[in-house]
């Protein structure tokens, strides 16, 4: 992936909390306000297992719900990333948001909308963010509360080790998954849904999920129409990447086989099927998760 051909964009942020808390929404399961990161899945389903007792409250923090009390954070101001504006790694998410910007920007422009450009907020170790604090283990995730995402660079580490999804365009696939959130946050998809999505197979989590899924591909399509910077190799590596973290996938290395009544995100084939989607389509409108029949 050519990625350096994108134009690079003004909205990404370092924290300035110093080790506050911040999760791969890039499936982004629901947990007390976040999307939650692959690294947080197996964290919550292991100590599920070690501890039957705390079940009922990790069950409920997945819903959306909480544990009996109501927690409203402030948000530290992020201040903008300029001590590692050379890092490579920067730039790379720099290009990718800004190309976002510009696929969203004339989608929603296209449709009589006014796009609303997200805050991307590199974070390391741990964030407070509007949904709360998390720490590095939860992933990248998108934070409806504030419309900001939030990534620790450290988990493109544990995409290449831990999931075995390397490339650039597997690593543009998280942010575009995440940014993907932001735009159903926009369209009203989330408010529609409520603030406790359903587990399970065909439930509304899983439709939300994939659907994110199938706006990276629709960003996908249309950032390479812009820039052509796309390579041989690189939308596998993207589908590799969604594959990697179907629910199925994931349960079946913490503990050996998948229940798919606690599917939040959707399966591997799922996941990499509705990111081709709307690769191959290049339209918001084939993302329709909620009206088909069949996932």
């Amino acid at each position: 992936m050519d990625w350096q051909k994108g134009r690079q964009s003004d909205n990404v942020v370092e924290d300035s909390g110093g080790g506050g808390g911040g999760g791969f929404g890039g499936g982004g399961a629901r947990f007390g306000g976040f999307h939650l990161g692959i690294g947080g899945i197996i964290i919550v389903v292991i100590i599920g297992l070690m501890f039957p007792s705390l079940r009922p409250i990790l069950f409920g923090l997945f819903l959306g719900g909480d544990t009996g009390s109501e927690v409203q954070q402030s948000t530290p101001a992020p201040t903008r990333a300029t001590s590692d504006s050379a890092d490579p790694q920067v730039k790379f998410v720099r290009s990718i948001l800004g190309s976002t910007e510009d696929v969203w920007g004339s989608t929603f422009q296209a449709g009589g909308k006014q796009y609303e450009q997200p805050k991307l907020v590199l974070f390391n170790g741990a964030v407070q963010s509007a949904c709360g604090r998390a720490s590095e283990s939860m992933g990248p995730f998108y934070c409806p509360n504030d419309h900001r995402v939030y990534l620790d660079l450290d988990f493109f580490h544990d995409m290449d080790t831990r999931f075995h999804a390397q490339g650039d365009f597997a690593r543009a696939y998280v942010i575009a998954h995440e940014v993907g959130h932001h735009v159903q946050n926009l369209l009203g998809i989330m408010q529609r849904v409520g603030g406790r999505p359903s587990e399970g197979a065909t439930g509304t989590s899983v439709r939300l999920e994939l659907q994110a899924d199938c706006f990276a591909g629709v960003w996908g399509n249309r950032s390479q129409a812009q820039l052509n910077w796309l390579q041989a190799g690189d939308v596998d590596a993207a589908l590799n990447a969604a594959s990697s973290v179907g629910d199925d996938a994931l349960q079946k290395q913490s503990r050996g086989y998948a229940v798919p009544d606690s599917f939040t995100h959707g399966t591997s084939a799922q996941r990499s099927r509705w990111f081709k989607t709307g690769f191959a389509s290049g339209d918001i409108n084939s993302c329709d998760t909620f009206g088909a029949s069949a996932l």
